[in-house]
């Protein structure tokens, strides 16, 4: 059994590989143009080879809107300098907030969070785009099978110590449901992280017993 939250899904598995992305002197209205056709809140800025060196989102862009013919007050003069911004380098955010492909989900998941982005170009080590990940991305572990979840549960979780061997698993609309005898009840809080520290799973209730009560 794991007794620590180890996800074998990392963002190079949800991620698109194929990004859009655009260059300092993309115009405004291509930004936006590009933004419309493919669906996307928020584009890389690349320069060189391929170097990520900002992003540009829709709140980048919106001061254009917001502060037109209108006033901004002293705690707004940052975002509305961008309404006069025309190209990516004048809108962008930099540096860009980034993740690794070999990212968990729960790190990138955290990154955004924090950050408060919905998406995150994917970089390698040296700062080159690989792909974008989006928090769509990340909740494509919940379409995982439930009969997938349990075959998985019962290998890495399951599988290990004899204290687990009465122990039956069952899996509804990604609930986990555990069953079954447990001799070692200081077990029950580290069963239930390894359990919810398989991607998919929505939720973990425990029917438990004890060797002592006869269930």
């Amino acid at each position: 059994m794991r007794t620590s939250p180890v996800s074998s899904y990392t963002v190079s598995d949800v991620m698109t590989h194929t990004a859009i992305a655009i260059g300092r002197d993309a115009p405004y209205k291509e930004i936006v143009t590009l933004m419309d056709q493919w669906k996307v809140s928020a584009l890389p800025v690349l320069e060189g080879e391929g170097r990520v060196v900002g992003v540009v989102s829709e709140a980048d862009l919106l001061p254009k809107e917001e502060f037109r013919g209108g006033e901004a007050r002293p705690d707004e003069f940052a975002e509305a300098a961008k309404a006069g911004a025309v190209r990516a380098g004048e809108l962008m955010s930099s540096p860009a907030v980034t993740v690794h492909a070999d990212a968990t989900l729960a790190e990138a998941a955290r990154i955004m969070a924090r950050r408060k982005v919905k998406r995150l170009p994917v970089v390698n080590d040296i700062g080159m785009l690989e792909g974008v990940v989006s928090r769509s991305d990340l909740l494509k572990v919940f379409l995982r099978k439930d009969d997938e979840i349990e075959a998985e549960i019962r290998r890495t979780v399951l599988g290990g110590p004899a204290a687990l061997i009465d122990l039956d698993v069952a899996v509804v609309e990604g609930v986990v449901t555990l069953r079954g005898a447990l001799a070692d009840r200081s077990l029950v809080p580290l069963l239930a992280r390894a359990v919810r520290a398989v991607e998919g799973v929505v939720d973990v209730r425990m029917e438990l017993g004890s060797h002592d009560d006869g269930s």
